[in-house]
């Protein structure tokens, strides 16, 4: 049996007699008996009112339904009626239209049954005859109607009043309800109205509808009966719940109808059939009768239930004090006890003769021994090392008198396994509740780990500082905003000293913006404490090369920002000497330089035999027109005239052989690197004019399109003129491997502007028409001294796309198809209209490399 579980109480399993009842009762504690005896009666009242709400509930929702299912069973008794009413009127008012479509009645005729028909049911309003046009041909309208319901002979249907219903009474060739049309008269008063189309048939086709309109007033006078009106306020409503005719008290709370004091009836409300749901018939019965209300038994319930529970409150109110003084007692006994048994801090108690008194569960945890062996025990204590009780016996002398340290001290423990441990001691005076000292109180905490932990940080940063002293570079920090250096590594310390100015040049050098010092740059408060730096922390590292004259040196700096250990926002620069490495840039350059200046004497050696012939055809001419001036003036047959002709096709022909050699000259012409905003036209026609020369002596013809408006493009257009070069030699030379016929030996030249990578480029192409590049030669294309050619070097191709690349292009070849028949190959490269220009391409562009001859 449980402590806690009574003897009946499923815990024990079984039915116990009455003296276990008593045994268990006597097991309870005070302050349980004590709540037992206030809560019993207590909980079996409040059982007992429980279930008297419940039965006067249950009571009250029974009568609720029955009321529910009265007041559904009077309506749709109600909408049955209605629902006859108005198919007997339908019925009438398609035997009239039978009679109509049968031509049997005239319009005469057609006034006077249908006024026997509104005479005879009030709620019929008007009834109309209307054609297949909505023409108006016979009406008769009840006296008691609206103005704007009376329709004359020949009138037409007014748009949106019953076009849909005569719409779809037209299609269906059935008789159609309308929704409630509300119509206004001339007072403004609002007279709702239900139409019904009844379609004629005029030999097979629409002849029109016979259109009678109800009263919602009259239909529910004269269609809910008297004995359902009498007991009920009935209405009829359209889909929106808006009143049509009838009236309905106010809505109350739902809740409400639930209380035994409410007078709220119930409510019900259906569609009217044949209208449908456009048309809802609603009715809400009046109060009859107060139900068990009206028994004075509730009432006489309800006053003794509530004199019972008013005197067990007091009673329970009286005795729940005591036992809350008596629980705040044991609560407040249990919060100091759990507080000190979850202290990880270990608390022990020495008397004044220095005997322990007392110890916390952390102090007997941390030693290993337990209270009982601890209590009582003068020193040497049992959990001294034996290698340090002369120093701890010193130390306790020093307590017993009062002569220890504010800050406590180190000590060596030994647990009861043997294992030793260091702790940190506090001690103070213990004072009891009169002011007088009955002891020493100690605490101690465990700091093997905490120790551990700062000694492999000491090592760490031994380590740490060992590599930063080693590195290459040059390792500096500074705070923004001050003029104080943080940290300084060898090598810096080499360079500048141990002065911040190095720093700080270096920074400006590199372009990075830095925080000027202020006057409080002392001040141990930060100045931008409080910014947020989470941005610039996480930023990227930032580069640059600078030439340092002091140190003779160039040195690339890399600079971030960091939070320094006192939470500063610091700026650390790293500087990297690649002096070497910039020497061995600008003779790599210098060497490119060459290599493209003699590809250039290589191409136009190639073309040497071409420009021979070029350069003999104005020679001979030049010759001829000199020797035929010499003949002509010996035999004197030559006039003025024809001697300024003759001297005039002479100079021509020298200026044509002029501009070939100077064509020549600029282009094998060794000089600096010179990057100018270039016309792309200007650049394309100087090279065509000497490729043009190769082309006609393997009788090749050159194409080419030129986009108009092309933009200018910062290039060295030499370079540029010699790359369109080798690529039309090289498309010449395949088309002449490949045997081609005269009518496909062409090359093409093309160049456009083009968007690539999202920027702005120009783009040429080199299409030729050979037999394209093997997968061989495709993978070895731009490899270095690699050529299909016999006489060929194989560095031409690789200068090429080392020139694009130098200019931030791209070159690729392809091979050109027909089916699966390889007709050609497209060399294709493009330049960009605004290179980024980046710092080290820019250093080297300002360094000389090359010397012009």
């Amino acid at each position: 049996m449980t402590r806690d579980a009574p003897p009946h109480s499923p815990g024990n399993g079984q039915t116990a007699p009455l003296a276990s009842w008593r045994l268990w009762w006597r097991k309870q504690s005070p302050t349980r008996q004590d709540r037992f005896v206030t809560l019993g009666p207590l909980l079996a009242v409040m059982l007992f009112l429980a279930a008297v709400i419940a039965a006067f509930g249950y009571l009250r929702l029974e009568e609720i339904d029955r009321e529910q299912q009265a007041v559904k069973r009077d309506v749709e008794y109600a909408q049955q009626r209605l629902r006859l009413r108005l198919l007997e009127r339908q019925e009438q008012l398609m035997r009239l239209g039978r009679d109509v479509s049968n031509r049997e009645v005239d319009s005469d005729e057609f006034v006077a049954q249908a006024e026997s028909l509104v005479n005879q049911y009030p709620e019929l309003m008007a009834v109309t005859w209307v054609d297949a046009r909505r023409k108006v041909k016979s009406a008769y309208t009840s006296p008691s109607a609206n103005a704007t319901q009376i329709r004359a002979s020949g009138d037409l249907l007014k748009q949106g009043e019953t076009e849909g219903t005569f719409g779809l009474a037209r299609d269906l060739r059935q008789p159609v309800y309308s929704r409630p049309l509300t119509v206004k008269d001339d007072a403004s008063y609002n007279a709702p109205s239900l139409q019904l189309h009844v379609p004629l048939d005029d030999q097979g086709k629409f002849g029109g509808v016979i259109l009678g309109e109800y009263s919602f007033d009259g239909l529910l006078r004269f269609g809910v009966p008297t004995e359902v009106s009498a007991k009920y306020a009935v209405a009829l409503l359209d889909d929106q719940g808006k009143l049509l005719a009838g009236n309905l008290p106010p809505p109350r709370n739902t809740a409400a109808k639930l209380l035994p004091w409410s007078d709220e009836a119930q409510e019900y409300e259906i569609p009217v059939s044949p209208v449908g749901n456009g048309l809802l018939l609603k009715a809400q019965g009046y109060r009859a009768s107060l139900g068990v209300v009206g028994s004075g038994f509730f009432w006489l319930v309800s006053a003794l239930s509530a004199l019972t529970v008013w005197m067990l409150v007091g009673t329970w109110r009286h005795t729940r004090r005591r036992v809350q003084a008596q629980e705040a007692l044991i609560t407040e006994t249990n919060f100091r006890r759990a507080m000190e048994n979850s202290m990880l801090t270990g608390m022990r108690a020495l008397d004044l003769q220095g005997r322990i008194t007392y110890v916390n569960p952390a102090f007997c945890q941390m030693t290993g021994w337990s209270e009982g062996e601890l209590v009582g025990r003068t020193a040497p204590f049992p959990y001294w090392p034996d290698q340090d009780r002369e120093t701890l016996a010193a130390r306790l002398d020093d307590e017993l008198h009062g002569r220890t340290t504010p800050g406590g001290f180190e000590v060596r423990v030994k647990r009861k396994s043997g294992a030793i441990f260091d702790g940190r001691m506090y001690v103070s005076p213990l004072i009891d509740s009169r002011g007088q000292q009955t002891g020493w109180m100690t605490s101690m905490t465990d700091i093997t780990e905490p120790k551990r932990i700062r000694e492999e940080l000491s090592a760490s940063y031994e380590r740490f500082t060992t590599v930063l002293e080693g590195l290459d570079a040059a390792v500096s920090v500074a705070p923004l905003g001050s003029e104080e250096l943080l940290f300084a590594n060898k090598l810096y310390r080499a360079w500048f000293g141990a002065e911040v100015s190095g720093h700080m040049n270096l920074i400006a050098q590199a372009g990075v913006p830095v925080v000027p010092p202020v006057d409080d740059a002392m001040d141990p408060v930060d100045g931008l404490a409080g910014f947020p730096t989470d941005t610039l922390t996480a930023a990227q590292t930032e580069n640059a090369e600078i030439f340092v004259p002091d140190l003779a040196k160039w040195l690339e700096v890399r600079s971030r920002y960091l939070t320094w250990v006192d939470g500063r926002l610091a700026q650390m620069v790293i500087a990297t000497d690649i002096t070497p490495r910039r020497h061995a840039e600008e003779q790599a350059a210098q060497q490119a330089e060459r290599a493209q200046s003699a590809s250039r004497l290589i191409t136009m050696g190639e073309m040497a035999s071409s420009v021979a012939h070029e350069l003999n055809q104005p020679l001979t001419a030049i010759n001829n027109y000199c020797n035929g001036m010499v003949s002509r003036i010996k035999g004197q047959q030559i006039t003025n005239e024809d001697l300024l002709i003759a001297l005039e096709k002479t100079a021509k022909q020298a200026h044509r052989a002029g501009q070939i050699i100077q064509r020549i000259r600029s282009f094998v012409k060794r000089s600096e690197p010179n990057r100018t905003s270039s016309d792309v036209a200007t650049m394309v026609s100087n090279a065509m004019e000497l490729a043009d020369i190769e082309l006609r002596r393997h009788n090749v013809r050159l194409s080419h399109y030129i986009a108009a408006r092309l933009p200018t493009v910062m290039v060295d257009p030499i370079l540029i003129e010699q790359v369109l070069i080798n690529l039309m030699k090289n498309a010449a030379e395949s088309i002449a491997q490949a045997r081609r016929p005269a009518a496909r030996r062409s090359v093409e030249l093309r160049v456009v502007p083009k968007i690539i990578e999202d920027q702005s480029v120009v783009e040429f192409s080199v299409l030729d028409s050979g037999k394209g590049l093997s997968p061989e030669v495709m993978g070895r294309l731009y490899e270095a001294f690699y050529s299909t050619k016999a006489e060929g070097m194989g560095i031409g191709l690789k200068l090429c796309r080392s020139i694009v690349e130098s200019h931030q292009g791209r070159m690729q070849a392809e091979n050109l198809y027909n089916g699966e028949e390889v007709v050609g190959c497209r060399f294709t490269f493009w330049i960009p209209v605004t290179p980024l220009l980046l710092p080290a391409t820019a250093a080297a562009e300002a360094t000389p490399t090359r010397a012009g001859i």
